[in-house]
């Protein structure tokens, strides 16, 4: 069996999956995102809150937050992957990319892929088990 052929077979046997694996992703970075917005706002599950209105970790807190949970339930989930992805840039840009160019020398690494995590749900949309997916269908 051709590489092509093996390919095909296994794609065409996973294409129907696409949609749960995606919102298997979408969910876990949601959740991911939710924490690291709890954490900046109410200090949970890690004791690390920022004090009230500080910029930008306030602020971040607040967009990790909603984003999370709009993501979480795949609501919004294009303008909500946009924001975080943002997020995401401007964390990277603004608390690592001055360290060094390299983002696992600057530990930006994080930040990057989640950046390009978020980037990903723009142009694919929420995938299964997602309130746009439901409105979108019926």
């Amino acid at each position: 069996m051709a590489l092509s052929t093996f390919d095909q077979t296994i794609g065409g046997r996973l294409k129907p999956l696409t949609p749960y694996a995606l919102a298997v992703f979408r969910i876990v970075f949601a959740a991911l995102l939710l924490c690291h917005g709890t954490t900046a706002l109410f200090g949970w599950p890690a004791p690390d809150a920022a004090q009230f209105g500080v910029w930008p970790y306030w602020y971040a807190g607040v967009i990790e937050l909603l984003c999370g949970a709009l993501l979480a339930v795949g609501a919004l989930t294009r303008p909500a992957a946009f924001l975080a992805s943002g997020t995401m840039a401007f964390a990277y840009f603004m608390g690592h990319a001055g360290l060094s160019f390299w983002p696992v020398v600057n530990q930006g690494e994080p930040a990057v892929m989640n950046c390009f995590a978020f980037l990903l749900l723009v142009f694919t949309g929420p995938g299964a088990f997602a309130v746009d997916t439901a409105r979108s269908t019926g």
